[in-house]
């Protein structure tokens, strides 16, 4: 199937759903419980049950969810972020340096990493079209080092997107639809 694997929680439920790519045919959901909470545990147990070890889908998540896949400490954490070591404890240097180290590895013990990462590849995980709508990637990538790695994947996953708008952080319009 040409799609993503979309998990979900809140309180009440845990949900599982296969998303097909472009809104050709609709979703099939394939994984749904009210009784599993938001943990790391329960996460793990149904990607388990599903067996996503073999199937290896793309995973459309939020960021709360992401930190359950991979391993992190949740809420206020030195290490927040997924892809580099930003660290929230820096102050006087969240709005002039742009340049942080790549986080290379998912180390438990490490970096606020407290479980076993359960998705190891994490070019595999991405976000909701909703948060790019909402401008979380418009002011994340307004941010970056135009010379720094990650702006380079970034700008890699939108081929149709040109340059000018990918730094302007402008992501809506049939040039990235494919990219959803």
């Amino acid at each position: 199937m040409n799609g993503a694997f979309l998990i979900d929680s809140s309180t009440r439920s845990l949900k599982c759903v296969l998303l097909h790519n472009g809104n050709k045919y609709a979703s099939i959901p394939i994984g749904h419980s009210t009784s599993m909470k938001e943990e790391y545990e329960s996460i793990k147990l149904a990607l388990e049950k599903l067996k996503y070890h073999v199937h290896q889908w793309v995973i459309c998540v939020d960021l709360k969810m992401v930190n359950f896949l991979l391993g992190q400490q949740s809420d206020y954490t030195k290490y927040p972020c997924s892809l580099c070591l930003w660290d929230s404890g820096a102050r006087n240097d969240h709005w002039t340096r742009k340049d942080w180290p790549l986080r290379k590895n998912m180390v438990v013990g490490e970096m606020n990493i407290i479980n076993k990462p359960m998705i190891t590849n994490r070019g595999k995980i991405i976000l909701p079209p909703l948060h790019i709508k909402l401008g979380f990637m418009k002011q994340f990538v307004k941010a970056l080092n135009e010379d720094d790695s990650c702006f380079h994947y970034l700008f890699s996953s939108f081929p149709e997107l040109s340059i000018e708008k990918f730094k302007a952080g402008i992501f809506d319009g049939p040039q990235d639809q494919k990219a959803h």
